[in-house]
């Protein structure tokens, strides 16, 4: 971990001032509840690394760029846009600004308080003429008020009586350096809000603008409580088109301070009008005027205990491992808890990454720690894919197939993805979002989702793989010319992921079809269809190669030759930004967890000893090129016996933005990498898997950890495990009583705690991975 970084196990705190490092921490220290985000700048803007404000689903739209047109490709993009910055405070001491690359700065800290919520700043600064201040703020976003974020600020004079100029502003259309080489993209981000109104009045602004292309409309309105030990204090407000202001200024003694409360309140909407939004940002922020900042303080603080109380995982052991994995808790919390009806983007909202898009990413990691910690937020997030329906239903018309062909890259439901190896031949997202649906409905039996969305989600799924595969002279059912996770393996026959995946989805949406024939019928589903998908799973190709005895990725992959592991330097990876796409997709080179995934994922189709000698022959070709992988190989490693193997992956998967390790931090978190932390804990050495609904253990520790517990809700039960070296407890924390298994032993889990040994994990031939390309071995801290 970066060594400004202090260990601790609630909180992320960097000691000292280190500029060069603003935009790393600007997106570990960013705050979010789903639907707003900040990212972590200072209060006073500048210096900065990257501004950014998100609302989740508001974005600018432009034309895709191609060299050729083709019949089928996306024509637009779309690209989060940094909406209107409300966290600008400026102070001016004795008219001069505070600037952190100016004067001096002897004490300098940030913390991310997990429990509290809140990121929490304690700054003495000295100006260039020696005044000295010593500033402490504290900002939230609400996970019980989804529109509203705040901070709380105050400044006090160390020395003498000083003069105190402070500035909250609104500001709009904030300069940003164009972060990308397409001029596309920049001109989408080069100014793009248009104002509506701006208003302002006593301590209380609003400004509302719309994009220029999407069309889509924002209000911002900001207001404050202003403290002071006595009245001295004169302050005036103004707002233009994209500059809202209120300054204070105050002479404020040696032992005295000068607080603000300000409170921040952020709508969108692609119907609503300029003024309703105005009512409505407004009517929120006159609620959480009501709350109060200590309201807020107490609201979220309850929010956060009652979430841990479900979620935690301790861990013995290692101690930057125990805060890595709050950490990615916390943030996976965030990029969901109040999302509703809006995308889980891949960097959540801590910055613009991916443009802001989602991609399978939500659905095959973020979604199954919701699933078992928040189940609303994973509900939330599925019908918003419920939602898009009629797109996807019309991207599947445009590319010639019957049900819904959902967007492998997008922020509204539109497929966004210029690039068709890699974007829309990936299909699998499509099964990705029926596995979440079902992993869901057997985790919560939500009988109201599963009648309202689940249905017609794995419905039109369904469909879609009876349209997109066909039975061939042999009578097995093949699904053709598709990608798989590997998108250094594309467009091939029978990617053994995507055919397994797509199985489950065929006798899932059969199995809840028949459960709702009237509802299903509504769909146009009879027996006749539900027979044919039950047909098609039973025929699935499922790609063996005897002589190696493994399963090949897809058709012929075990036949191409390989990768020159040997001759690649370290500086030429990752591989597709050094290397063209033809030489990768006719190698044997993966870049991320492919065939592995579907060990982990659909692990009740294969044998033990098929998936030993699967892990080991792919472990060997295996880049790892995505922050995608490591989790799932932490997980089959973990599975197969390699436990050492699988705490080094667990630990690359944990520490992957805590450490820059694909040097991008800069521009978000890597949500999904922070998810696969929880599932490296749980499905790795907790053994959790959930086939068919039904939960079951088989847990085992590496040698350098001492404990891991953890907690997780099933069918309205909370459970804790308890996992040592020689014995799992499995305890019913609250709820009805639930059948589990450990390690094949079934058992009923009720009033009393459960514990059982764990057996010695299995002997099988230590793999070895492309030369350069092993884990850093972990070292516990």
């Amino acid at each position: 971990m970066d060594p400004s970084y202090e260990i601790s196990p609630w909180q992320l705190r960097w000691r000292g001032l280190d500029l060069e490092a603003l935009r790393r921490t600007e997106s570990t220290f960013a705050l979010s509840n789903g639907h707003i985000g900040l990212r972590g700048t200072f209060e006073e803007g500048e210096p900065r690394g990257l501004p950014g404000t998100y609302l989740n689903g508001f974005y600018e739209q432009r034309k895709l760029p191609y060299a050729e047109a083709g019949y089928g490709f996306p024509e637009d993009g779309q690209t989060v846009v940094n909406v209107t910055d409300g966290k600008i405070i400026r102070l001016l001491v004795e008219d001069e600004p505070l600037d952190m690359r100016y004067g001096s700065a002897p004490q300098h800290e940030r913390t991310l308080d997990f429990r509290s919520g809140t990121l929490r700043r304690r700054t003495e600064w000295i100006s260039p003429t020696g005044r000295r201040v010593r500033i402490t703020t504290e900002r939230l976003v609400s996970f019980t008020q989804r529109a509203i974020a705040a901070i709380h600020y105050t400044v006090e004079p160390l020395d003498d009586k000083i003069q105190l100029v402070v500035q909250s502003d609104l500001l709009a259309n904030e300069p940003i350096l164009s972060r990308t080489e397409d001029p596309r993209v920049a001109a989408a981000l080069d100014q793009p809000l248009v104002s509506d109104f701006a208003w302002a009045e006593g301590t209380r602004a609003v400004l509302a603008h719309h994009t220029r292309q999407s069309g889509l409309r924002m209000a911002a309105t900001m207001d404050h409580e202003v403290h002071l030990d006595d009245d001295g204090v004169r302050s005036e407000i103004s707002a233009s088109a994209d500059l809202a202001r209120l300054t204070i200024a105050a002479d404020v003694p040696k032992g005295g301070k000068l607080s603000l409360t300000k409170y921040l309140g952020y709508g969108w909407s692609s119907q609503r009008s300029s003024p309703a939004l105005r009512s409505q940002v407004e009517a929120a922020l006159v609620g959480a005027l009501q709350t109060g900042w200590d309201g807020l303080l107490a609201e979220q603080r309850a929010f956060l205990d009652e979430f841990w109380d479900t979620a935690d995982v301790e861990i013995e052991g290692d101690a930057e491992l125990q805060q890595a994995v709050r950490f990615a808790l916390f943030h996976v919390l965030q990029a969901g808890a109040r999302g509703e009806s809006r995308a889980i983007p891949a960097k959540g909202l801590t910055g613009p990454g991916y443009d802001g898009h989602a991609f399978w990413d939500t659905e095959s990691f973020v979604l199954p720690v919701l699933t078992y910690t928040i189940p609303d937020a994973a509900r939330d997030a599925l019908r918003w894919r419920h939602t898009t329906l009629d797109q996807a239903r019309a991207r599947a018309e445009t590319l010639c197939q019957k049900g819904a062909a959902f967007p492998w890259r997008s922020i509204n439901g539109d497929e966004c993805s210029g690039y068709w190896p890699a974007g829309t031949a990936a299909f699998h997202i499509n099964a990705d979002i029926a596995d979440a649906v079902t992993r869901y409905l057997n985790a919560t039996e939500d009988r109201e989702f599963e009648v309202e969305c689940g249905l017609e989600l794995l419905v039109e799924t369904a469909r879609l793989w009876m349209s997109l595969g066909h039975h061939d002279t042999h009578g097995n059912f093949r699904i053709d010319g598709v990608t798989g996770p590997d998108e250094y393996t594309a467009v091939v026959d029978n990617n053994v992921y995507t055919n397994l995946m797509a199985r489950k989805n065929l006798r899932s949406a059969a199995a809840l079809a028949e459960r709702h024939s009237e509802e299903a019928h509504k769909l146009g589903v009879d027996e006749e269809e539900t027979a044919r998908w039950r047909d098609a799973a039973d025929a699935m190709v499922v790609l063996y190669d005897e002589e190696l005895g493994v399963h090949p990725q897809s058709e012929c992959f075990t036949q191409h030759a390989r990768w020159d592991f040997k001759h690649t330097s370290a500086e030429r990876y990752p591989l597709l930004l050094n290397y063209p796409y033809f030489d990768l997709y006719r190698k044997q080179v993966v870049k991320q967890a492919d065939l592995v995934l579907a060990l982990h994922l659909c692990g009740d189709e294969f044998t033990p000893e098929q998936k030993a000698r699967d892990v080991n022959y792919y472990e060997a070709l295996t880049v790892r090129d995505s922050s995608l992988s490591a989790c799932t190989q932490a997980v089959m490693t973990a599975e197969v016996g390699h436990l050492e193997l699988a705490y080094d992956y667990f630990a690359e998967a944990a520490l992957t933005d805590l450490h820059d390790l694909h040097d991008n931090v800069q521009n978000g978190l890597h949500i999904a990498s922070l998810a696969g932390a929880w599932i490296a804990c749980i499905a790795g050495f907790g053994g959790m898997r959930d086939h068919n609904g039904k939960l079951t253990f088989a847990p085992r520790l590496p040698e350098e950890l001492a404990k891991i517990a953890f907690r997780m809700s099933f069918r309205d039960s909370r459970i804790g495990v308890e996992v040592r070296p020689e014995r799992a407890a499995y305890r019913l924390l609250s709820g009805k009583s639930l059948e589990l298994a450990h390690h094949g032993k079934q058992f009923t889990l009720a009033n009393e705690p459960v514990i059982l040994p764990i057996p010695a994990p299995p002997a099988n031939p230590t793999p070895h991975q492309p030369h350069g390309r092993a884990p850093a071995r972990r070292r516990p801290r």
